[in-house]
């Protein structure tokens, strides 16, 4: 976890999903890691949980800055 210039807690992640789904009548695995950001209550939580775990995050997409193409899940809960 880092902090932004205003102090507010900022954390960086990567997700893993894995999943299964039909597509066109045949059975697909699915694999995607997505760079992640969470900020505040959401980042001190996510920093204080197992890596080992499953969870299920809620949030949008959207790019890292407004400078910046490179597009990041932003988590805004997580369960």
């Amino acid at each position: 976890m880092r902090y932004t210039p205003s102090g507010m807690p900022l954390i960086d992640c990567v997700l893993l999903h894995v999943s299964e789904i039909s597509e066109a009548g045949q059975s697909r695995q699915v694999e995607l890691e997505a760079p992640a950001i969470a900020f505040e209550g959401v980042a001190q939580r996510l920093a204080a949980s197992a890596l080992d775990e499953t969870y299920r995050f809620t949030g949008f997409l959207a790019n890292r800055s407004r400078r910046s193409k490179r597009t990041v899940f932003h988590i805004t809960q997580f369960e």
